[in-house]
């Protein structure tokens, strides 16, 4: 099970008791003990997190929820990570130590920059996730909520954010979005995050009064407290690929949504483990296979498919390159000999 620090729910609290609720009873509902709303560092189960936003918003008729947390959050929630982040050199060092240490807070979000999803020259994409068509709306309002604050702390005031995508129908009114965020937010769009789109050159932009030493020394207890995820995306992406076997074309993009991570975040965590996707992806292809040409009497050409391979000949292509031999050869020469 996924989970998330409690610190992502900093500031419900106060929020539901102005909107007349008892945030007490609320928790209660979703199976999570009140006390995780007055600390920072509990494990907080994320679908009851998100559970619990969802919920709130329905019970006290209040759509924009996850915006009004979001505005009660700051920068320094982040403890060691705001640390770093306000002695990086640029924003967009500031950034890519926020989608870096990230996982501190939730294994499973992800931030990553990527290309403007309306292609408009200047401007640059911002990427969130897990964000789906059917996911928590709450949950990632509240999200990109604090990421646009953050940046406005870290930029000393607006930085010109041109717009958002999200890709859920949300409840939210138009003239909420744009008090919050002062730019025009598109909902329902095909993406599998959140984009906030950025000018181009804001990445490079300085901070100032930056000290180098305590950013070292943030850096090195979050690599201290960082979850080794690095074996643990090569386990998942292998699993999901397994599972996906036979289904169709199996690409990074389609086992990137399978993970809820955006395909840039799935390339760059295999990269820092030193792995290839379509090395894992044969890897998985050749083990799959041998185990259903050892273990079982099912047809070649079943065997083919259920691997992912569209026509036998591919397959005896692939056999071939992984042990020198076609596949009804591999399955007569090193099968085992049933029990008698």
């Amino acid at each position: 099970m996924s989970h998330l620090r409690s610190a992502t729910l900093r500031g419900f609290r106060s929020v539901v008791a102005e909107l007349g609720g008892d945030a007490d009873a609320l928790a209660r509902s979703v199976g999570l003990p009140p006390d995780v709303l007055d600390t920072d560092d509990d494990l907080v189960p994320r679908g009851r997190a998100a559970a619990l936003l969802e919920v709130t918003a329905e019970q006290l008729d209040c759509p924009n929820l996850g915006l009004r947390v979001a505005g009660r959050q700051s920068v320094s929630m982040l403890g060691p990570l705001a640390v770093a982040m306000t002695n990086s050199p640029t924003i967009g060092n500031a950034l890519e130590c926020l989608s870096r240490y990230l996982s501190v807070y939730g294994r499973f979000l992800t931030l990553e920059f990527g290309e403007d999803p309306e292609n408009r020259p200047g401007v640059v994409g911002l990427y969130y996730g897990p964000a789906t068509a059917s996911g928590s709306t709450q949950a990632v309002d509240l999200g990109i909520g604090f990421i646009h604050r953050a940046i406005t702390y870290l930029n000393g005031g607006p930085y010109g954010l041109r717009g958002i995508h999200l890709p859920y129908r949300s409840p939210v009114s138009r003239q909420d979005y744009d008090a919050f965020f002062g730019a025009r937010v598109h909902t329902g769009r095909p993406h599998p995050a959140a984009v906030l789109r950025l000018p181009e050159q804001l990445p490079a932009q300085e901070l100032s009064g930056v000290n180098d030493t305590l950013r070292q020394l943030a850096v090195a207890f979050l690599d201290e407290q960082t979850p080794e995820t690095d074996k643990d995306v090569v386990s998942r992406t292998r699993t999901a690929i397994r599972e996906s076997l036979g289904t169709g074309t199996i690409e990074l993009a389609g086992i990137a949504r399978l993970l809820y991570m955006h395909p840039r975040t799935l390339q760059r965590r295999l990269e820092d483990a030193d792995v290839a996707f379509g090395r894992l992806l044969d890897d998985t292809r050749r083990d799959v296979a041998l185990r259903l040409l050892l273990g079982t009497d099912l047809p070649l050409g079943h065997i083919a498919g259920m691997v992912g391979f569209q026509e036998r000949p591919s397959f005896s292509r692939a056999a071939r390159r992984w042990w020198g031999l076609p596949p009804g050869e591999m399955r007569r020469t090193r099968r085992l000999p049933a029990n008698r």
